[in-house]
C-alpha cells in the first residue's frame, strides 16, 4: 500500500510542476510533495534531515551560482557580451550567429546553462529586435547550447555537481567528457547553421544598436574580469577535488565586494533578483525522491535499467544514458538525476564502470532535456520569457531538432565515454 501511495504522491508532484494548477509554483508543488512524504510516514523527520545534509554541497553551489549571475547580470555583462558580439559580426546575421553561439558556451562554461538560458535570453531577444533580425535561429540557440556545453567543466551544469558529488576529479571529468562536450558544440552550430540558413542571410544596420553608457560598460568590464579569476579559482579547485560549493559562495561574497567597492551594489536589488524557488524545489525534490529510495523503487528501478544493458559495458553505458535522456524529458532532469544516482548507489553490479555509469547518466541528464521543451526547468523558464516579447516557440519545430541533434550527439558522447575504458 505505501508503494502505491509514494508512487502516487511522486505523480502527483510531477503533474503540479509541470501542469501548474492554480499558477502554483514549482518549488510549491515540490514542497508539498515533500510534506505528502513526510505526513504519511514514507520519509520519517530524521530521513528527510539527512538526505538534505548529504546536499551541503549541492545547495552551497547553487547559492553561489545565483548570487554570481545576478551580479554579473546587474553590471551589464551579458549586454555588453551581446553588443560586442554585434559590432564584430559587422551586419552579418550568420557571423552574429556564430558569436552569440560562443558567447552561449562560454556563459554555459563557467556561469551554468541556467545563466545562458535565463539571462542571457532576453538580452539576445532585445538585441535582435532592436536589429530587426528574425529572432527565432537567435533563441534557439540561446537554449540548446545551454544544455549542450553543460558538461564542458563541473561547473557548467548544477546537475553535475549533484551527479558527480563533493569531490569531482577534474582529469577524470576532462577524460571523459572534454572531447564529447567539443563535439556537442560544434555539431550543435554546424546543425542549426544550415537549418536555420534562409533567416541567416539577412543583414543589419549598426546604427540600430543603442549607446551604451561608459560607466556601466567599466562595471561590464570589471565585473567580467571578476568572473575570469572566480572561473579560474573554481577548475583549480576541481583539479585539486575540493569542494566547488564553498568555493562558489566565496567567489560570490568576493564579487559581491567588488560591486560595493565601485558602488554598484543594490542589496534589495540583488536579493529580488535572485531565484529563491529554486532551493525550494530542489528541496523538495530531495525529500521525494528519498520517499522512493525508502520504499526501494529506486534500486528496482535501477535494476531493471541495468537488466537491460547486461552482456557488455557498451551496452550498459548506452542503457544508463539513454534510459536518463527520456527521464529527463518525462519527469524533469532534477529529479530524474537524483532517481538515477540513488539507483546506481544501490544497484549497479560490481563487474559494471561504475565511474562510466555515472558520468553517462550525468551525459544523459544534461544533453536529454533538449529533446522537449519540458525537459529541465531552464526550458520551462525560456518559453515562458519569449512569451513576454511576443515570441511563440513551435513546438513541433523544438522536438524536430532536439530528435534531430541529441540522439547523434548521445551516441558519439557514449562511444568517446566508452573508448575511454
Amino acid at each position: 500500500m505505501q508503494v502505491v501511495l509514494g508512487l502516487g504522491i511522486f505523480a502527483a508532484t510531477l503533474i503540479g510542476i509541470f501542469a501548474r494548477p492554480a499558477r502554483l509554483s514549482e518549488a510549491h508543488a515540490a514542497l508539498l510533495g515533500a510534506l505528502a512524504m513526510l505526513l504519511t510516514g514514507i520519509v520519517s523527520p530524521e530521513t528527510a534531515a539527512a538526505a538534505l545534509y548529504h546536499e551541503w554541497n549541492v545547495y552551497l553551489f547553487f547559492l553561489g551560482l545565483v548570487v554570481t549571475t545576478a551580479l554579473a547580470e546587474r553590471a551589464g555583462v551579458f549586454t555588453m557580451l551581446a553588443r560586442a558580439a554585434a559590432i564584430w559580426a559587422n551586419g552579418s546575421s550568420r557571423r552574429l550567429y556564430l558569436m552569440l553561439f560562443l558567447i552561449g558556451a562560454l556563459v554555459t562554461a563557467f556561469l551554468s546553462n541556467d545563466a545562458t538560458a535565463l539571462l542571457l535570453t532576453p538580452v539576445v531577444a532585445t538585441l535582435v529586435i532592436q536589429l530587426r533580425l528574425s529572432p527565432v535561429p537567435y533563441l534557439f540557440a540561446t537554449t540548446f547550447i545551454a544544455d549542450t556545453a553543460s558538461f564542458l567543466l563541473p561547473v557548467s551544469n548544477p546537475i553535475n555537481v549533484l551527479l558527480l558529488g563533493e569531490r569531482i576529479d577534474l582529469p577524470t571529468f576532462f577524460r571523459f567528457l572534454l572531447a564529447p562536450a567539443l563535439f556537442a558544440i560544434l555539431a550543435n552550430y554546424i546543425i542549426f547553421a544550415w537549418w536555420f540558413r534562409q533567416d541567416l542571410r539577412m543583414v543589419y544596420d549598426l546604427a540600430r544598436l543603442p549607446v551604451l553608457d561608459s560607466r556601466r560598460q567599466q562595471t561590464a568590464r570589471l565585473t567580467l574580469s571578476g568572473l575570469a579569476v572566480l572561473a579560474l579559482v573554481e577548475v583549480t579547485a576541481a583539479w585539486y577535488h575540493l569542494p566547488l560549493g564553498p568555493v562558489a559562495v566565496l567567489g560570490a561574497c568576493a564579487l559581491a565586494l567588488l560591486a560595493w567597492r565601485i558602488g554598484q551594489l543594490d542589496w534589495k536589488s540583488l536579493v529580488r533578483g535572485i531565484s529563491w524557488s529554486l532551493f525550494g524545489f530542489l528541496t523538495g525534490m530531495v525529500i521525494v525522491v528519498r520517499g522512493l529510495t525508502e520504499l526501494g523503487l529506486t534500486e528496482r528501478f535501477g535494476t531493471w535499467l541495468l537488466a537491460l544493458g547486461t552482456g557488455s559495458t557498451l551496452r550498459a553505458i548506452l542503457v544508463t544514458a539513454f534510459g536518463t535522456a527520456l527521464g529527463a524529458n518525462l519527469i524533469n532532469n532534477v529529479p530524474m538525476a537524483l532517481v538515477m544516482r540513488a539507483a546506481l548507489e544501490t544497484s549497479a553490479p560490481a563487474t559494471l564502470p561504475q565511474e562510466a555509469l555515472r558520468y553517462a547518466a550525468l551525459l544523459g541528464a544534461d544533453l536529454g532535456p533538449n529533446v522537449t521543451t519540458v525537459g529541465s526547468l531552464a526550458t520551462i523558464l525560456w518559453v515562458l520569457l519569449l512569451r513576454r516579447y511576443g515570441i511563440t516557440v513551435s513546438v513541433r519545430q523544438y522536438i524536430l531538432l532536439g530528435f534531430l541533434l541529441v540522439p547523434l550527439l548521445l551516441a558519439a558522447g557514449l562511444l568517446a565515454i566508452w573508448l575511454q575504458l
